[in-house]
């Protein structure tokens, strides 16, 4: 299904996919035991010109989100980043490979024992360096295939380098992409983190018309292969759209579209009553949020959580869900 409408509201066009997975999703199991609701083939479209789509039906904790897109352009692989930063999105799964690794019995996951090992295994990531380097390694992720994809020859390609490099001098190519999807890896990811899930993205350009006195602009579209709706699209639409207007303004672009496109798209079974909590604050959607960055930061490298400042959010609560692991 596509939803064509430009300029709605990202909780509108959010809401609709959590209303559209509960009519039409079809039941499926999956690889945690969990089981969800799934449909394939979704799209939404955010014109980031209209405000920064963090939805307002519950609050979504953008510092984390910055920190995890900061933590994947620099091309870092290990859980301390995060840990040190008080972000806990990866969590679970180096815990659960530790446990494993170390023939401990794992605990009932999201349970009282599992989360207070859980708690002492991030603080021992924070404290211990050498415990880090055993055990935060997530393996090659993300940021490590966006900056150091690995070559049959030894060499390492820096994705992320090479498609700056190309928005800048050959904005017309039908080549700006960026893959997180590398075959040979998927089984060494999946130790301790997981393959990617939002494992694709791609860039366009719209340039300068003088005549007009339109600006050149950047858009994003990324392939999503599988989307946890409702823990894990918030931040994934925060995510690649402040991505986008990074990599804008290093390139001296104004920031156009951030397109989403999904796969498998599912609500967990254990998340389905937080979803109808969240469809009944359709009636209190609230006017999105703005997203300020350092006009200064031209340099991928430069930015850090300082540069960032949102503004004029005023999310009705967050709602707390259990992570499929």
């Amino acid at each position: 299904m596509q939803n064509k409408l430009i300029g709605k509201h990202v909780d509108e066009l959010y809401l609709d996919l959590l209303e559209h997975i509960m009519k039409n999703g079809v039941e499926k199991t999956d690889r945690t035991g969990t089981g969800t609701k799934s449909i394939f083939g979704y799209q939404m479209r955010f014109n980031l010109a209209d405000g920064f789509p963090l939805l307002t039906t519950k609050k979504v904790p953008i510092k984390s989100i910055i920190h995890e897109l900061l933590w994947f352009m620099r091309g870092d692989t290990n859980l301390k980043y995060l840990a040190d930063n008080n972000v806990h999105i990866w969590d679970e799964w180096p815990y659960k490979a530790y446990l494993k690794r170390n023939n401990l019995p794992i605990p009932e996951i999201n349970g009282e024992e599992w989360k207070n090992g859980m708690a002492e295994f991030v603080d021992k990531i924070k404290t211990d360096e050498n415990f880090a380097k055993e055990y935060g390694k997530l393996g090659p992720i993300y940021g490590y295939q966006w900056r150091s994809w690995p070559t049959p020859n030894g060499k390492h390609i820096d994705q992320l380098a090479n498609v700056i490099e190309q928005i800048k001098n050959t904005p017309d190519s039908r080549r700006m992409i960026v893959s997180a999807w590398n075959v040979a890896d998927i089984e060494e990811m999946a130790k301790a983190g997981l393959p990617p899930c939002h494992c694709f993205f791609q860039f366009y350009v719209t340039q300068a018309n003088p005549s007009t006195g339109a600006q050149g602009k950047l858009s994003c579209q990324l392939y999503q292969r599988s989307c946890d709706t409702f823990l894990g699209l918030p931040f994934n639409i925060a995510s690649y759209s402040v991505f986008t207007m990074m990599i804008a303004q290093i390139c001296g672009l104004e920031a156009g579209e951030f397109v989403w496109t999904g796969g498998d798209v599912h609500l967990y079974s254990n998340h389905l009553e937080q979803a109808r909590l969240q469809l009944s604050r359709r009636g209190d959607i609230r006017p999105m949020p703005k997203m300020k960055i350092n006009p200064n930061k031209k340099n991928i490298e430069d930015f850090t959580i300082e540069d960032f400042e949102l503004t004029d959010y005023n999310p009705n609560e967050g709602i707390k869900a259990p992570i499929a692991v």
